[in-house]
């Protein structure tokens, strides 16, 4: 039987909310109903988009609401060697090429839309092989998925992409030398030995990319749950751009109970008043993620802070 080691990767865009909360106990419920591991991954990519302080906030967060992590946390901006070894692979193979195409160039090549979707890559650049004179990025080709591309999800089920008509040849190296989400995802899941990946329901469209990729790499695929999103009262996703509020450390517990009951779990009324670490205890004995299965959205809860 397989050992089970989760993970929660969160981004240090800005404090914890609910949403966030909420796949961080979902992951952690999930690895400990299993008797695993559950380990903390700062997803620190992107630095323009980061704010001094976040991840240690983060971290004192998950601390104070009793989330305590397996091992030592690690951070992707420390691994820009290993990401750029499995770049290089990829090139060797012919797996990779660099792309000089700009935005411009991309919306020229692309007919006009009426939603805001961005087109397949059109393959402009496949064929350059050697580091050109000018800015590039490097892409992934998929013309190798001449199939669409499946996972078999826990909660949304059987979820198909076709790469070559969908999404095209993907960005794994940026521009601006930053490496993309999916080449460090993919690569820092394989070094950890993830065997679980309980997330939002918003990176769902990006799993069969990252399932591409760990063929062509010869990794392992994890068993992926994509959690529903959680949205506000005008049924917009929890997100720093849509104002989420940061949540609370005055009363963990409180928060925690309301966490579990928007799992539908059920916890008992008088749960809310133990320890988050007593509070979790009963979330991981109870826990079963078949009421969410299919579910898409849930609605935030309303949550006061009695002081």
């Amino acid at each position: 039987m397989q050992n089970y080691t989760g993970r929660f990767a969160p981004s240090p865009t800005g404090p914890l909310h609910f949403g966030s909360l909420l796949t961080a106990v979902a992951s952690y419920l999930d690895a400990k109903h299993n008797n695993g591991t559950w380990l903390v991954r700062m997803d620190d990519l992107d630095p323009p988009r980061e704010i001094q302080g976040a991840a240690d906030n983060i971290l004192s967060t998950l601390d104070a609401y009793g989330l305590h992590w397996d091992g030592e946390v690690i951070y992707q901006s420390q691994r820009h060697d290993q990401y750029e070894a499995v770049i290089q692979s990829l090139l060797t193979k012919g797996q990779a090429f660099y792309c000089t195409c700009s935005r411009k160039q991309l919306a020229e090549h692309a007919p006009a839309r009426e939603q805001q979707i961005s087109p397949p890559y059109p393959g402009t650049c496949r064929k350059q092989h050697a580091p050109p004179n000018k800015p590039f990025s490097i892409r992934l080709t998929v013309k190798g998925a001449s199939h669409p591309v499946c996972i078999n999800d826990q909660l949304q089920g059987r979820f198909c992409q076709n790469l070559i008509t969908d999404v095209g040849d993907f960005i794994i190296k940026r521009k601006d030398l930053l490496y993309a989400y999916h080449l460090a995802a993919v690569a820092d899941d394989h070094w950890q030995n993830i065997s679980h990946v309980v997330r939002g329901i918003d990176l769902l469209d990006s799993t069969p990319r990252q399932h591409y990729l760990q063929q062509l790499l010869g990794y392992n695929t994890p068993h992926y749950a994509h959690l529903p999103v959680v949205v506000n009262d005008q049924g917009q996703k929890l997100s720093k751009q849509t104002f989420a509020k940061a949540i609370e450390t005055t009363q963990c517990n409180r928060t925690l109970w309301m966490a579990l009951s928007t799992l539908d779990l059920k916890p008992p009324a008088s749960l809310q008043y133990e320890s988050p670490e007593a509070i979790l205890n009963w979330g991981a004995a109870a826990w079963s993620p078949k009421a969410l299965i299919n579910v898409t959205r849930i609605n935030s809860p309303q949550i006061t802070i009695n002081v």
